[in-house]
């Protein structure tokens, strides 16, 4: 049985708002083991891994890939955590509370992050020392 550790992850996120490519950048700084890769959902890539998993074609959620699974809103988020250094793993000890509620508390934030972060007019492109960790 081969180690979760050597999954590829890839965070699928919305390349044009201002909190998702703001997590994006914390991600990059939080994971030293570099081992998560990102594509815009708007991306070729990003759409063609939405057809691959049967997921909507939309933009209010992140989700994080991992090997031939799937994770979407706060589940994604929580995945994502056991990537980060420090203590960020901890709060994967929010899975205790149910999944509807996580993504509800997720989904109010989801339909006002324009609101309240802004938006961009085309996708954040990263740094050329970043571009590796990218997929286009």
């Amino acid at each position: 049985m081969g180690s979760t550790d050597s999954l590829e992850k890839i965070v699928l996120f919305d390349g044009v708002c201002n909190l998702c490519s703001s997590s994006v950048r914390f991600i990059i700084s939080h994971n030293s083991k570099k081992n998560i890769k990102f594509a815009s959902l708007q991306s070729a890539f990003g759409q063609s891994q939405l057809q691959k998993y049967q997921l909507p074609i939309e933009v209010r959620t992140i989700v994080l890939i991992k090997g031939e699974q799937y994770f979407t809103k706060s589940s994604a988020v929580l995945e994502i955590c056991k990537e980060l250094n420090r203590l960020y793993p901890l709060l994967t000890f929010f899975k205790i509370i149910p999944l509807p509620l996580r993504d509800w508390i997720y989904n109010f934030v989801a339909r006002r992050r324009y609101q309240w972060f802004g938006k961009k007019d085309q996708c954040w492109l990263p740094t050329p020392e970043l571009q590796s960790r990218f997929i286009s």
